[in-house]
């Protein structure tokens, strides 16, 4: 089933989740915002064992929170595919940020001005014919 609301409503009159999609490199997240005390699950796992400890991605993750001072109004619920640790953490951030933007969109110059809202194009370049790897050429020599 394909989902089509993307703040989907509970019985009464306030979404249950809000959603939004990010991407990163090759890695695509699918993020779901809760109302919650700021808990991570990536992939069905905390988001200190998904990435191993590694600070940094946590904290990637948690820039558009923090920025907007809703850090501890939501749990992140996100399924990521793709892509290596880093990408995977850059496409989290990346639907978070559309996530709140369904939440208020009030938010946008804030998210905007930070460089939340835009994907990041950078891809890794192919290799071309001839050449060793996308630009690196044979060593030339002259005899």
């Amino acid at each position: 089933m394909v989902e089509t609301a993307r703040a989907h409503q509970a019985v009464g009159s306030k979404p249950l989740y809000y959603y939004g999609l990010g991407r990163r490199k090759t890695a695509v997240a699918r993020v779901r915002l809760y109302p919650g005390s700021g808990q991570i699950i990536v992939n069905g796992r905390p988001a200190e064992q998904y990435f191993g400890h590694r600070l940094l991605y946590h904290a990637l993750i948690l820039e558009p929170l923090r920025l907007t001072g809703l850090r501890d109004h939501f749990d992140i619920r996100a399924r990521v595919v793709g892509g290596g640790l880093s990408g995977q953490a850059g496409a989290i951030r990346h639907g978070v940020a559309r996530a709140l933007l369904r939440y208020n969109p009030d938010l946008r110059p804030v998210l905007k001005r930070a460089g939340l809202l835009t994907r990041d194009p950078r891809v890794k370049e192919r290799k071309k014919p001839g050449l060793k790897r996308a630009r690196k050429a044979p060593q030339y020599t002259k005899r």
